[in-house]
């Protein structure tokens, strides 16, 4: 009985393990599935970079010329750069700017299963993308996890971010939800049984209510024009994140709340279209700015 106990415990472990690194946890597609998607899409300037920032593996695709400004997407957790590339594919947006969608440091193929913590290292990691592309100042779009990121860039380096657009962006540490289950899930007897882009996310999100407070001081050194999408029915993102924002972007040349009533957390996937109007009028009014 004892050994069919241990055999039984065994394959459920096996299983576990298993099941944890099958492809679709991983929220990610190789270089070749992004190339193919969007080729089927129409789009046929695609290219993939890889660079290393310290210790730390990068990897974005980006589209479109390298004559025109840059927009790059900043995704969620978990998540990965595959989840923006109908935005890359869309024309509507390469014919205006050079478009690019990042792994995050800990997703797709930046390091995937190693988080990273802090957010003003998150924003170093994401700097030599800006520096090396486009013309002028970037414009940032952040849905989710993203947001806070995009706007730790544009206060740590607001000599390349010309605009941010924060799509359900969670930047309010006092609106941080704090569940009982977050800490568990780190400890090694249970860390183990996440798929690795789900433990990157618990832990990046465990320390985010702190990495927003450090930040509470630098709002008033983001002066780009900033405009903030929430949906009025999210249920990750309290909506009175965009609020804060109002409160905090007093030295902004231009905030835009855009409230979209009846909408929850995903919209930068169901007003896809909304969120590309939002970008072009943003990219209508930077190019119009001076540098």
């Amino acid at each position: 009985m004892k050994i069919k106990k241990r055999y039984i415990t065994f394959a459920l472990s096996l299983s576990i393990l298993a099941t944890c690194q099958m492809e679709f946890l991983k929220f990610r597609k190789n270089d070749k599935k992004q190339r193919r998607q969007l080729l089927e899409q129409g789009q046929q300037d695609v290219r993939f970079h890889t660079f290393k920032i310290g210790n730390q593996s990068m990897h974005y695709t980006i589209t479109g010329s390298d004559t025109l400004p840059l927009v790059l997407f900043v995704h969620g957790a978990p998540g990965s750069s595959s989840q923006m590339l109908d935005y890359l594919a869309d024309t509507t947006l390469t014919k205006r700017a050079q478009v690019a969608t990042v792994d995050r440091p800990g997703y797709g193929y930046s390091g995937f299963g190693t988080a990273e913590p802090s957010l003003e290292k998150q924003a170093l990691a994401l700097k030599p993308i800006l520096e090396k592309n486009g013309t002028g100042r970037a414009i940032l779009v952040g849905h989710s996890f993203g947001g806070p990121v995009i706007a730790r860039m544009a206060m740590d380096f607001p000599e390349l971010t010309g605009g941010l657009i924060l799509v359900a962006g969670s930047i309010d540490p006092e609106l941080e939800p704090e569940y009982w289950w977050q800490k568990p899930l780190d400890w090694p007897v249970f860390r183990w049984m996440l798929p690795p882009a789900f433990r990157v996310s618990n832990q990046e999100i465990l320390p985010l209510k702190g990495e927003l407070t450090k930040m509470l001081p630098l709002w008033s050194k983001i002066t780009c024009p900033v405009t903030v999408i929430q949906g009025t029915k999210d249920k990750l993102v309290d909506p009175g994140n965009a609020h804060f924002a109002t409160i905090k972007l007093t030295k902004s040349s231009r905030l835009e709340i855009d409230t979209l009533e009846n909408k929850d957390h995903f919209i930068m996937w169901t007003e896809r279209n909304h969120i590309t109007k939002k970008i072009t009028e943003m990219l209508e009014l930077t190019s119009s700015d001076p540098e």
